[in-house]
């Protein structure tokens, strides 16, 4: 199949994706005493992280390739689907800007939560992106049931949205030692979510 640009671009959820994953696994390398069973991922990016250098470093594909992979998909997506779909598909990518634009202006000021300001923003901005995460998500699943063509759309998105309710009610279950175990679930549900929208962007059929 004769595929597009804008279909190459759904290759960059695959680098994001990759991006994000390196800088998780590797930017412990620089935080002496970090343990990623009882701490959360962003604790690596916090203004004062001893690891926050590499962070950039290792994620730094990771922002742009996510938007410019969500807004490929947008336009991918235009005229077809239903609009449920494309409602889903455009609140998710809105996520995506306020993910990468709230996490970047608003870093927590240490790791943990000292009560700044700016760590309330970025607890605020979090609420924001888990809101339009699930309401995305549903709307996404609501869409493949409806409509077969679009099936896988809505099973990734009920895996993922499955990974967010473990991570946000673990987080309130399990004992604090294992705090960073179950706040994965739900960080690497909406970067493997855009992985997946990309990798159908790659697959989809140019319109005619």
């Amino acid at each position: 199949m004769k595929r597009d640009f804008i279909n190459y671009c759904g290759l960059l959820g695959i680098v994001a994706f990759l991006s994000y994953t390196a800088a998780v696994v590797f930017s412990p390398l620089a935080y002496s005493g970090y343990n990623w069973m009882a701490q959360a991922v962003s604790d690596l990016s916090a203004a004062n992280a001893p690891s926050l250098s590499l962070w950039n470093q290792l994620s730094s594909l990771y922002n742009v390739s996510t938007l410019v992979c969500a807004m490929m998909v947008c336009a991918g997506i235009q005229g077809r689907g239903s609009r449920i779909l494309r409602l889903g598909i455009y609140l998710f990518t809105v996520m995506e800007w306020v993910s990468a634009v709230g996490f970047s202006m608003f870093p927590l000021s240490d790791s943990g939560y000292a009560g700044t300001f700016q760590d309330r923003m970025h607890i605020y901005s979090t609420i924001v992106v888990v809101l339009l995460s699930i309401i995305s998500l549903v709307l996404i699943i609501i869409a493949g049931i409806k409509d077969k063509e679009y099936r896988l759309y809505g099973a990734f998105a009920g895996i993922a949205l499955g990974m967010m309710l473990v991570g946000a009610m673990g987080m309130n279950i399990v004992p604090k030692e294992y705090f960073g175990v179950v706040e994965r679930f739900s960080v690497f549900a909406a970067v493997g979510y855009n992985t997946v929208l990309g990798v159908q962007l790659f697959r989809m059929k140019p319109a005619k």
